[in-house]
C-alpha cells in the first residue's frame, strides 16, 4: 500500500498505465508457456520442438519487456526510441513463431490463432509506440501477409491461412490501439501536470516582479535623492558651510520616510485577505480534483450557507481576516501535499464573541493516525494567531479525517485588546502609555531606541497622526 498511497495522482495514473501494459505483456507470455507445456506433455513425438517454443517464449518475453519499458519512456519524450532493440525483439519473435507454425498439426484445432497472437503480443506492445502510427500499421500488415503466406506450408489451406492471419491481426491490432491510446492519455496528463507546475512558477515569478516593482517605486527616487543630498552635504562640509547640517537632516527625514514606505509595502505583501484566500483555496482544491465546500454562518445557531458575497467576512477586523486567511492558505497547502483527500469543508462563523474557522478533510491516511508535531507551518500559524489573541487546534477526528480549527476573539467593548497586537492605541496628544503584560516578543522583534520610530509587525495598530 505504501507504493500506491505515497504517490501523487499523476504518479498513480502512470503506475496504473505501465502496470496494465506489463500485465498484458506477461499474460501473453504465460499463455504461450502454458500451451507449450501442455503440448510437451501430450505430444511425445516432437518434444524438442515444443521445448524450443517454451524456451524462446521466455527469452522473447524478457527482451520485449525491456523494449516496452524503453518505448514508453521514448513515447513520453524522455529518451530516443530503441531501434536496435526493436530489431532484436523482432528477430526473437520470428524465431518463436517459426516453431509454432511448424508444429501446426500438433496444435489442437482452433488454438493456433490464439497461440500465434500471444507470440506476437509482447512485440506489439513496444512496437506500437513507434513515433508514426502509419509505420506501425504498415509493419503489422506486412507481418500478417508473411504469416498468411507461410501457413500453407505447414499443412493449412488457403482459406484457413487467411482466417488465422485475420484473427492474429485482430488480437495484435487491439493490443496496439489499447497501448497507444493509454500512453497518449498518460502523455497528455503529464503535459498538463507540467503546465500546472509552470503556471505555479509563473505566478510566483509574477508576484516577485510585482513586489520588486513596488520596492523600486518606493526606494528608487528616495535613494537617488539621498545620494545627491549626501554628496552636497560632503561638499558643504569641506567648505565649512553650516548648510551641511541642514542637508543631512533632510537625508535623515527621507531615510525615515523610505523606511516607513517599505514597511507599508511589506505589510501589504504579508497580509492575507480571508475572502480571497477562501476563493483561492476552493479553486486550487477543485483543480486538484478535491471537492471543496465553503460555508459561512454569522453566529452560533445560524444555518450555514455556501460562501458567496461574504458580508459576514467583511465585518471582521482586518487583522482577524489576515490571521484566518493564513490558516486557510496553510490548511489548503497541507491537504494538497499530504494524504489523498477527496472532499474538504471550510466553515467560518462567530461563536461567543470569537471568529471560528474550521477546515476538515478526508483521506488523511497515516497523517491522521500520527501525532501532530510542531511543524513549521503550524508553528507559524500559532504565532500569527497569538498576535491577535487567537489559538489553533489541529489533529485527527478518527478514521481518515483531519481537522484544523482556529479561534480569534473579536474586538469589542468587553474585549478591547482582541484583533490587534494586544494593546489599545494611544490617543492623540497623550504621553507614552505603558505596555501591559502580554505574550513574549516573537523572534526578530526588537525594542525601539529612544527618539526612533518603533518597529511594528503587520498585525499591530497604527499610531494616530
Amino acid at each position: 500500500m505504501g507504493l500506491w498511497s505515497g504517490r501523487s495522482g499523476a504518479a498513480k495514473v502512470d503506475l496504473y498505465t505501465r502496470g496494465s501494459v506489463y500485465a498484458i505483456h506477461w499474460g501473453a507470455v504465460l499463455c504461450v508457456v502454458l500451451v507449450a507445456a501442455a503440448l510437451l506433455v501430450s505430444a511425445a513425438g516432437r518434444p524438442l520442438l515444443v521445448s524450443a517454443v517454451l524456451l524462446l517464449a521466455l527469452v522473447n518475453g524478457v527482451l520485449c519487456h525491456r523494449l516496452a519499458r524503453t518505448a514508453i519512456e521514448a513515447y513520453l519524450g524522455r529518451r530516443a526510441y530503441p531501434g536496435r532493440l526493436l530489431a532484436l525483439c523482432a528477430a526473437a519473435t520470428a524465431g518463436l513463431a517459426a516453431p509454432v507454425v511448424a508444429a501446426g498439426t500438433t496444435v489442437p484445432e482452433g488454438l493456433l490463432p490464439l497461440l500465434l497472437g500471444c507470440c506476437l503480443a509482447p512485440l506489439s506492445g513496444g512496437h506500437c509506440l513507434l513515433p508514426r502510427a502509419r509505420t506501425v500499421a504498415l509493419h503489422q500488415v506486412l507481418a500478417l501477409v508473411v504469416l498468411a503466406a507461410v501457413l500453407p506450408g505447414a499443412g493449412y489451406g488457403a482459406g484457413d491461412a487467411v482466417a488465422v492471419a485475420v484473427t492474429v491481426g485482430l488480437i495484435t491490432g487491439w493490443l496496439a490501439v489499447t497501448v497507444r491510446v493509454s500512453l497518449w492519455v498518460l502523455a497528455v496528463m503529464w503535459k498538463l501536470h507540467a503546465a500546472r507546475d509552470v503556471e505555479a512558477r509563473l505566478a510566483v515569478a509574477e508576484e516577485r516582479l510585482r513586489f520588486g516593482r513596488d520596492l523600486h517605486d518606493v526606494l528608487g527616487r528616495n535613494l537617488a535623492v539621498i545620494a545627491l543630498k549626501s554628496e552636497l552635504a560632503v561638499e558643504l562640509a569641506h567648505r565649512g558651510r553650516p548648510e551641511a547640517a541642514d542637508q543631512m537632516t533632510e537625508v535623515q527625514r527621507i531615510a525615515r520616510e523610505s523606511q516607513r514606505e517599505v514597511r507599508e509595502v511589506v505589510r501589504g505583501y504579508r497580509d492575507a485577505d480571508l475572502r480571497a484566500e477562501l476563493d483561492g483555496a476552493s479553486s486550487v482544491l477543485a483543480a486538484a480534483g478535491i471537492g471543496c465546500t465553503v460555508l459561512t454562518a454569522p453566529h452560533r445557531g445560524a444555518v450555514p450557507r455556501a460562501h458567496g458575497g461574504g458580508r459576514e467576512l467583511s465585518a471582521l477586523d482586518a487583522a482577524v481576516q489576515s490571521a484566518l486567511g493564513w490558516v486557510v492558505r496553510e490548511a489548503a497547502t497541507n491537504i494538497l501535499r499530504h494524504g489523498d483527500a477527496r472532499h474538504c469543508t471550510i466553515s467560518v462563523g462567530l461563536v461567543e464573541g470569537s471568529a471560528v474557522l474550521t477546515v476538515e478533510n478526508d483521506g488523511a491516511g497515516a497523517r491522521a493516525a500520527a501525532p501532530v508535531g510542531p511543524g513549521s507551518g503550524l508553528a507559524g500559524l500559532r504565532e500569527r494567531l497569538a498576535a491577535v489573541g487567537g489559538s489553533l487546534e489541529a489533529g485527527p477526528l478518527g478514521g481518515d479525517r483531519f481537522r484544523v480549527a482556529a479561534r480569534v476573539p473579536l474586538p469589542g467593548p468587553e474585549n478591547p485588546g482582541a484583533g490587534g497586537a494586544g494593546t489599545a492605541a494611544p490617543s492623540a496628544g497623550s504621553g507614552p502609555v505603558p505596555r501591559p503584560p502580554g505574550p513574549r516578543r516573537a523572534p526578530g522583534e526588537h525594542r525601539s531606541a529612544p527618539g526612533r520610530e518603533p518597529l511594528r509587525t503587520g498585525t499591530e495598530p497604527k499610531e494616530p497622526a
